[in-house]
């Protein structure tokens, strides 16, 4: 069977104008799970990144050659719409820049988003959900033994719910677990997906003050 790994992306610049960036903090993850595949000598055939930023210049932080693929499905939901729209328009800056108020919030935001609320929101629970089905699909094309995918949190934390058939709600615990540069492995064949690995850092073994969840 070939093997699907997929890393979310380094720390992301959170509380900035511009968030759709990497940290230093990011840039030294990336660096340190780069260095850890090449150490055990996994070499991806198939690269891909969604269109964020953070997801391509976590890529090149890792120092791998391989000229990537894009596939949008891949990109995490827009948490700033959702919590802008919950909100009529405009978030509480303490939503926005307070990391514990905003994971709270962003946790009610997607479990009423999974049960058909936010309306007006860019993007439905149900277009979302596909859209990720859709980009896993793209990637377990055949024609590759080793694909590595960089996304984010809330995407592979639908990937597992959806590899594992959990209910939705699941979903966000994933995402809400899911450390920045972390590795999730599923092996696939013949259109069936299988989760081998969740959340691994070893490449932080020695090295935990990388650690980092946001």
């Amino acid at each position: 069977m070939a093997e699907l790994l997929i890393i979310r992306h380094g720390q992301a610049a959170f509380g900035a104008d511009n968030y759709d960036q990497l940290s230093d903090l990011g840039q030294r993850q990336s660096a340190a799970v780069g260095a850890h595949l090449r150490r055990t000598g996994w070499f991806p055939d198939r690269v891909i990144t969604g269109t964020l930023t953070r997801q391509k210049e976590t890529l090149s932080a890792m120092g791998f050659d391989a000229k990537p693929k894009e596939h949008a499905g891949f990109n995490e939901y827009d948490f700033h719409d959702l919590l802008h729209t919950r909100f009529g328009g405009r978030a509480p800056d303490l939503v926005l820049q307070d990391r514990k108020t905003h994971f709270r919030t962003l946790r009610e935001t997607i479990l009423e988003w999974q049960q058909g609320g936010i309306s007006g929101a860019r993007e439905t629970w149900s277009q979302f959900v596909q859209r990720v089905a859709d980009a896993r699909d793209f990637a377990t094309q055949p024609g590759a033994d080793r694909v590595l995918v960089i996304s984010s949190g809330g995407v592979i934390g639908q990937l597992v719910a959806s590899a594992l058939s959990t209910p939705s709600a699941i979903m966000m615990e994933l995402n809400l677990q899911v450390n920045n540069s972390s590795l999730h492995r599923f092996l696939f064949s013949r259109g069936r997906v299988t989760l081998t690995e969740f959340n691994a850092t070893p490449h932080f073994d020695a090295q935990r003050e990388l650690l980092s969840y946001s």
